[in-house]
Parts: structure tokens; C-alpha cells; sequence
């Protein structure tokens, strides 16, 4: 044992502080997950989000593109190439007990079976603190 880690007593028995901040940690592990999706599918992700009891998120618009690479369009008769698509970005912080609820929410509202459904990406996080009241972790999501 090193230097770092403390040895104290508690009720179960003889143990360290590096053991306790380790279940400490796991106690409150979050993710942030980013959905990249069709601005028109925003509506029914954020409902079946709402659903399973996703409180907060952030959203954003975007433009970007992926695999299909744009597109051309024609307006007035002359045609344009648009390589960036508009896209729509949600932001979350979830518990890790709701991370696969909310993908699999994502994923159900939000799939054409398209080519530009969009992604989804998860993140680890090792700490939120609310600014109001500096409550941190997952009481601050």
C-alpha cells in the first residue's frame, strides 16, 4: 500500500481510503452521451427521451457530414453543392443505470434505416457540480 492510500476502521473491518474513493467512484459514474440526428426526428427523440425519465439536455444545431458526403440541390436553376448538412446535436448527462434506456430511445425514434441517421457517442464523466449550490454528481444531473 502506498503512501496515498490511508488506513482507517470502520464497521466492516480494517480498510483504506484508496478501496473507499474506488466505491466512492462507482457510486456515481455518469456518461454524456452526444446524438448526432435529422432535425426532423428532434421532436419524437426528445418525447421518447422525456419518457424514460430524462430530465435535462442541451440542444444544438449543427452542420456537418459523414459517410453520404452531401449533397447537390438546385434553386433558381442553378445547381448547388452542399457538403455541410444541417443536423441537429443532443447533449446529456445521464447516471449509468439510464445510459442504455436512452441510446435505445435515441436509437428507436431517431432510425430511418437511412444513410444519415446520424451518431451517437458516449463519453465518461468524472464529475458535475451545479453552480447554484455546488452539489456534485449525480444529485447535480
Amino acid at each position: 500500500m502506498g503512501d496515498a492510500c490511508l488506513r482507517f476502521r470502520s464497521v466492516s473491518g480494517i480498510r483504506n481510503s484508496c478501496q473507499r474513493d474506488a466505491e466512492q467512484d462507482l457510486r456515481n459514474i455518469m456518461t454524456k452521451i452526444e446524438a448526432i440526428i435529422q432535425n426532423s426526428k428532434l421532436e419524437a427523440v426528445k418525447t421518447a427521451l422525456q419518457e424514460i425519465g430524462v430530465e435535462g439536455m442541451t440542444v444544438l444545431e449543427v452542420r456537418g457530414h459523414g459517410r453520404q458526403k452531401g449533397h447537390t440541390e438546385v434553386y433558381r436553376g442553378r445547381e448547388y453543392s452542399v457538403d455541410l448538412i444541417p443536423k441537429t446535436k443532443i447533449e446529456m448527462v445521464l447516471p449509468d443505470g439510464l445510459v442504455e434506456k436512452a441510446e435505445q430511445a435515441i436509437l428507436g425514434a431517431a432510425r430511418t434505416g437511412k444513410i444519415g441517421d446520424g451518431k451517437i457517442f458516449r463519453s465518461r464523466v468524472d464529475e458535475a457540480i451545479r453552480i447554484r449550490n455546488d452539489e456534485r454528481g449525480e444529485g447535480a444531473l
